[in-house]
C-alpha cells in the first residue's frame, strides 16, 4: 500500500525522535540513499550457514574439530574446487592444514627441516581460491571484519584477484613470491585458513549442555568466549554448572559428583582451580576402611591409576551422600516444589541393610554410612558443613568459572527463535491432552513462553548484585529445581532416580518416567500447536531439541513429527557411543535447506595432525527447499527492511524540509 503525502507527513512527525537519532548517522540525502543502496543488495545475498549443536559434554576435541572443519563442510568446499586437480592424499593434506595450520606447519616444517619455497606458493594460491569460494556469500564489509588486521589489506586484495587473469598475473604473483620472500608465508596461511574457519560458519546455536562428563568443557567455554556470533539455549547441565556458581550447595555437590564419577578432575581442577584438598582430606578420614567399590570412578581416557581410582572413590561417595542430605534439607525448606523423593536416606534400614520402597524392603549395594545420624540422617557432621563452606567459596570465587557462566548469561536463554526454528533443550511443559501445562514459580502459574521467559528472569536474578537478598537466595535455590524439579523444562520428569541407580540392584526401579511433551513430541498437531504458542511463523518451521540422545542404532530418527522435530543429541560423550551407535549430530541450515550431519567418533587432535584423519560423517537431507535462500528470507532481512523503511523516512524528511542536512 502506498503512503499519500498526508500519511507520510504523519509519520514523519510522529517518528521525529527516532528520525533525529538516525540523521546523527546519515547526515543528508546522498548518505542515506547509499546505506539504502548497500542494504538492498544485502538482502540479495544467499543466506548464511547456520551450525546447531547440542549436548557436547565437556567432549572438546570433537567439538573444536567439527567447529575447525564446519561439520565438513570444508572439505566439500576443497572437493568441488580440486576433485579434478588434487589426489585425496592431497585434498586430505590441505585440509588438515585448514583445520590445524600452526601444528600442522610445524609437523611438516620438522620432518623437512625447511619447507620449499613452491610449497608455500602453492598453498597459499591454494588456500585463496577456498577463501574466495566461501566468501562468495558475504558483503566486502563483513569478510573485512573477519580478516586479521595485521594483514588484511593484502589477504583482500588476493582473495579480489585472479591468478588466471592476465591482467593481473604479474601482480598476483608479486605479491604470493613477496609474502614467501619475506618470511611471512607461514603467518599468512595459518591467517587464510582461521578466516575460511570462521566464515564457513555464520552462525553457531549451541542447544546447550557444554558440561558434565568430558574434561574439556572450559575448553569449550574458552572457545565460544572468542567465537565471533553465537548464541545459547540452556540446558540442564549448564542450569548446574550456573547454580554451583552461584553458590548452590546442591548443585555445587551435584556438579562434584559427576565429575568424580566419570574421573574428571580435568574441569574442575585445571579448569576452574576448583580446591578438592578438603574433600579428599574428609573422604580419606570418613571412608578409610571402606573400599567404596560402586562409587569408583570410570577410566574412559585412561589418565587413572589404581590409587587414584581408590581415592576418587571416596571422595565420589564422601559427595553423594552430602548430595542427598543437601538436596532434602532444600526440598524441605520449598514445600511448593512438590518434589517427590522415594529415594531418600530415611528409608534406609541400617540394621538389616535394606532400602523400603512402598512397603517393599530391598538390599543395598552398599551399607556403610559412617557419617549418617540415623536419628536426624539429613544432618551435615561438623565436618561436612566446613568442607562444603570450603568448596562454596571455591565455586564462587573462580574467576573463570564466573566468565564463563557471564558469557552464557549474556548469550543465552531458555530458548531461542531464530529463522523460523524454534530452539530450546528439552522440553516445554505440557498436559496429557497436548496442551500448555500452567507451572507455579515463584507464586504465580504460567506457561509456555510466558513460563521460559520467567524462568530466564529468576535465573538472572541469582547474579544480580542489586538484587535483595531473600528474592536472591530464593533464584538460587530455584536453580537445583531446574535440574531435578518434575515441572522444570529442563528435567521434566517425575522424579530424580539418584540413590536408586547407586544403591539398588533390582532394574525395575531404576526408571525415569517422562514428561507429557516427551510422549507426545512425535504429534505434528501438538509440534505445530507449540510453535503457534511462541509466535513462530513461517512455512517451513520447526522445533529443534537436544537433551535425549537419539539410540540410533536401535532404528532412531531424529527427524520426528512429520518434519517438525529435530533431536540433535546424538551423543557426543564417549560415554553414549555404546549407546547410540554415534558420535553426535550437527544440524546444518544453509541457503539450500538443512542437512543432518551425523557424525562418527572422533579419534584425537594429534591422530588429526599426524595422519590426517578426519570425522567421517554421513549426510541426511532433511529439508530442501524450492530455491535458494537469500538474507531477505531470514530474520535479519526482517531488519534490514525495517532500516530500508526509516531511511526512505529520513530521506523524505530531508527532502521535505522537517529535518536540515548537513553536507
Amino acid at each position: 500500500m502506498k503512503h499519500t503525502k498526508h500519511d507520510m507527513s504523519e509519520h514523519i512527525q510522529a517518528d521525529m525522535r527516532l528520525l533525529g537519532l538516525l540523521a546523527q548517522s546519515f547526515p543528508n540525502v546522498e548518505t542515506a540513499c547509499t546505506e539504502i543502496i548497500n542494504l538492498e543488495a544485502i538482502l540479495n545475498l544467499p543466506k548464511g550457514t547456520e551450525h546447531f549443536m547440542a549436548d557436547i559434554h565437556g567432549e572438546h576435541e570433537a567439538f573444536e574439530h567439527i567447529l575447525r572443519n564446519a561439520s565438513g563442510n570444508i572439505k566439500r568446499k576443497v572437493k568441488e574446487i580440486y576433485g579434478n586437480e588434487l589426489s585425496k592424499e592431497q585434498i586430505r593434506e590441505l585440509c588438515t592444514l585448514i583445520y590445524y595450520p600452526e601444528e600442522k606447519l610445524e609437523l611438516l616444517e620438522a620432518q623437512e627441516d625447511e619447507l620449499a619455497s613452491d610449497f608455500y606458493s602453492n598453498t597459499l594460491i591454494r588456500l585463496i581460491r577456498v577463501c574466495q569460494s566461501i566468501c562468495s556469500k558475504y558483503t566486502r564489509s563483513k569478510v573485512r571484519k573477519a580478516l586479521p588486521e595485521q594483514f588484511a589489506y593484502i589477504i583482500e586484495e588476493l582473495m579480489h584477484e585472479n591468478a588466471e587473469d592476465n591482467n593481473k598475473e604479474a601482480y598476483f604473483r608479486c605479491i604470493i613470491d613477496s609474502i614467501v620472500q619475506t618470511g611471512q608465508a607461514a603467518n599468512f596461511i595459518t591467517s587464510i585458513c582461521l578466516v575460511i574457519q570462521r566464515l564457513a560458519i555464520d552462525q553457531l546455536h549451541i542447544l546447550g549442555d557444554v558440561w558434565d562428563r568430558g574434561p574439556g568443557a572450559h575448553i569449550i567455554m574458552d572457545a565460544l568466549m572468542n567465537y565471533k556470533n553465537f548464541d545459547f539455549t540452556w540446558g540442564n547441565h549448564d542450569a548446574l554448572w550456573m547454580g554451583a556458581a552461584a553458590g548452590n550447595d546442591c548443585c555445587i555437590c551435584t556438579v562434584l559428583r559427576f565429575c568424580l564419577r566419570f574421573g574428571n578432575m580435568d574441569t574442575l581442577e585445571d579448569g576452574y582451580g576448583i580446591n578438592l584438598l578438603p574433600l579428599a582430606t574428609l573422604a580419606l578420614e570418613a571412608y578409610k576402611d571402606d573400599p567404596c567399590t560402586i562409587f569408583l570412578p570410570s577410566n574412559r581416557y585412561g589418565k587413572l591409576s589404581e590409587r587414584q581410582r581408590e581415592l576418587i572413590g571416596k571422595m565420589h561417595k564422601a559427595i553423594t551422600i552430602i548430595q542427598f542430605k543437601v538436596e532434602q534439607q532444600t526440598i524441605n525448606a520449598h514445600p511448593e516444589w512438590v518434589i517427590s523423593r522415594e529415594g531418600t536416606l530415611e528409608h534406609i534400614n541400617p540394621e538389616r541393610g535394606t532400602f523400603t520402597v512402598n512397603g517393599q524392603e530391598y538390599p543395598l549395594r552398599d551399607t556403610l554410612f559412617p557419617t549418617v545420624d540415623w536419628d536426624d540422617p539429613y544432618r551435615l557432621t561438623p565436618e561436612e558443613k566446613e568442607m562444603l563452606q570450603k568448596l562454596n567459596h571455591s565455586f564462587r570465587v573462580s574467576d573463570k568459572l564466573q566468565k564463563h557462566v557471564k558469557c552464557i548469561l549474556s548469550h543465552g536463554g531458555m530458548y531461542n527463535i531464530c529463522n523460523g526454528n524454534l530452539l530450546f533443550h528439552a522440553s516445554v511443559p505440557l498436559n496429557d491432552d497436548g496442551t500448555l501445562k500452567e507451572v507455579e514459580l515463584m507464586g504465580k502459574k504460567s506457561s509456555g513462553r510466558e513460563l521460559m521467559d520467567r524462568i530466564g528472569m529468576v535465573v538472572r536474578t541469582a547474579f544480580n548484585r542489586d538484587t535483595p537478598p531473600l528474592e536472591r537466595a530464593a533464584a538460587r535455590d530455584y536453580l537445583m529445581y531446574l535440574w531435578c524439579g518434575p515441572e522444570s523444562p529442563l528435567f521434566d520428569k517425575k522424579r530424580m532416580i539418584t540413590f536408586e541407580r547407586y544403591f539398588l540392584s533390582d532394574k525395575s526401579l531404576i526408571h525415569e518416567e517422562k514428561g507429557a511433551y516427551f510422549r507426545l513430541r512425535n504429534d505434528a498437531k501438538v509440534c505445530d500447536y507449540i510453535l503457534d504458542s511462541f509466535g513462530v511463523k513461517g512455512e517451513h518451521r520447526h522445533i529443534i531439541n537436544g537433551h535425549v540422545p537419539v539410540h540410533v542404532a536401535e532404528g532412531e530418527s531424529p527427524i520426528k513429527a512429520d518434519g517438525r522435530l529435530m533431536v540433535i543429541d546424538g551423543g557426543f560423550s564417549q560415554h553414549y557411543h555404546s549407546t547410540t551407535g554415534i558420535a553426535g549430530y550437527t544440524l546444518v541450515y544453509h541457503s539450500r535447506g538443512f542437512e543432518l550431519i551425523q557424525h562418527e567418533p572422533f579419534t584425537s587432535r594429534t591422530d588429526a595432525i599426524q595422519n590426517g584423519t578426519d570425522t567421517h560423517s554421513s549426510i541426511q537431507l532433511v529439508e530442501m527447499t524450492g530455491h535458494r535462500l537469500r538474507v531477505s528470507d531470514t530474520d535479519l532481512g526482517g531488519k534490514i527492511r525495517s532500516r530500508i523503511a526509516d531511511l526512505r523516512e529520513l530521506v523524505y524528511a530531508y527532502r521535505h524540509g522537517y529535518l536540515k542536512e548537513v553536507k
